[in-house]
């Protein structure tokens, strides 16, 4: 089974691009993508399962300037 997941990510204020980047480096992440709107930075992740999709989501959590995170599985 093939996971496509969307992970937005609310920052705090001017670490947007820095998030972006430092996701875009993460295996699994597709693209990563610094964005207007409710959210700073979407990332677009095709991890191999749900394990490893919640490992991904912790190390994104895990970087500075994250605040909150919400992730949207393809269905």
């Amino acid at each position: 089974m093939r996971i496509v997941a969307y992970i937005l990510i609310q920052a705090e204020p001017g670490r947007a691009w820095d998030i972006a980047k430092a996701t875009s480096e993460l295996e699994g992440v597709k693209a990563a993508h610094a964005v207007t709107g409710l959210y700073d930075v979407i990332v677009h992740a095709e991890p191999a399962d749900l394990e490893t999709l919640k490992d991904l989501i912790v190390k994104i959590q895990g970087i500075k300037g994250v605040q909150r995170t919400h992730t949207a599985v393809s269905v």
